[in-house]
């Protein structure tokens, strides 16, 4: 096969890439949700007064579709195999540490050691001119980025929305840059998050569980170390620092299961609880609100960051970050 690959057939490879995440997670989630509900793999939504049982775990859509969409690009880019094997591999384990999580609840300390050890092929690819630390520092941020983007979560379509909008900046801020076949890693993700989005948006027939939203953060960390575009991933990541930030400075850091609910109405708006830990979700909730108007806001400060990091690569252009 030839190797010369002009950058519009890159781009091409990439949206192929895309659309085949697109449909094979849409196809893929409804006969996924059947098998979760019937397994009892299913959670409360809580923020529905009458809290129906949802099914948990659907984020194994997402990571099928995106691993499909890397295949097919393996077979048209044979150039670029090591790296997207390397980044199937890092993508595989970090999921495979979201099902554990999922069934039968980590500890942090846990959770973070295995992200830590999911993050490690990450070094295969590292520049041949780095340090030692350099390469011990790229698991740790697949490790930093994974709990980030896991979260900032809880409300219908907030993480699978909020993914999709960085994964949209990131492939906007790589075709710009003329980082064409880095852009193929963020497609195959922005691509099968759009498909669970349909399931995951208001009112959800299907949750992520933490399969779904770790791999999003390990994307963003992939995508920022092969590209070379760690400011831009970092932009698009600030939404998540911020309410990480107020979590810790609120209340420490904390098992999950000790995180006071937001509490619902009768009316079935929101409401802060007396007391408790700050957020991002919270400090939006200065008045009760429905639950989609809180997601839309929190997308629209994800639309704002990643479109600072759009700007950003225009600034950049092609200088390595």
């Amino acid at each position: 096969m030839v190797y010369n690959i002009l950058n519009q057939d890159l781009i091409l490879i990439s949206s192929i890439c895309g659309l085949v995440a697109f449909f094979i997670t849409y196809l893929t989630m409804p006969r996924l949700i059947k098998k979760l509900q019937e397994a009892k793999i299913v959670g409360k939504d809580i923020h529905k007064p009458s809290q129906p049982l949802i099914a948990e775990m659907g984020g194994i859509g997402i990571l099928f579709g995106f691993i499909i969409g890397l295949f097919v690009a393996i077979y048209l880019y044979p150039k670029l195999q090591f790296t997207l094997i390397i980044t199937l591999l890092v993508i595989l384990l970090v999921g495979m540490v979201g099902m554990v999580d999922d069934l039968i609840e980590l500890s942090s300390k846990e959770k973070l050691i295995l992200l830590w050890l999911a993050g490690l092929p990450l070094i295969w690819i590292a520049p041949p001119d780095v340090g030692i630390i350099y390469m011990l520092l790229m698991p740790v941020a697949v490790t930093i980025a994974a709990n980030l983007t896991n979260m900032l979560a809880g409300l219908n379509g907030i993480e699978s929305g909020l993914g999709a909008i960085a994964m949209t900046s990131l492939t906007i801020s790589c075709i710009i840059m003329g980082k064409y076949d880095v852009a193929i890693i963020s497609m195959a993700m922005l691509g099968a998050l759009l498909a669970f989005l349909i399931y995951n948006r208001h009112p959800s027939r299907v949750f992520p569980g933490d399969v779904g939203t770790l791999i999003i953060g390990a994307t963003i960390v992939v995508v920022a170390f092969i590209g070379r575009v760690k400011m831009i991933a970092l932009i698009v990541l600030i939404p998540n620092i911020i309410d990480s930030a107020l979590k810790f400075y609120s209340a420490g850091i904390m098992e999950r299961q000790k995180h006071a609910p937001t509490e619902v109405g009768d009316d079935g708006k929101l409401i802060i609880p007396e007391g408790g830990f700050n957020s991002l979700i919270r400090s939006v909730l200065h008045r009760p609100m429905s639950e989609e108007e809180v997601v839309i806001i929190i997308w629209l400060i994800g639309i704002f960051f990643g479109a600072l990091g759009i700007v950003l690569s225009y600034v950049l252009k092609s200088r390595i970050i």
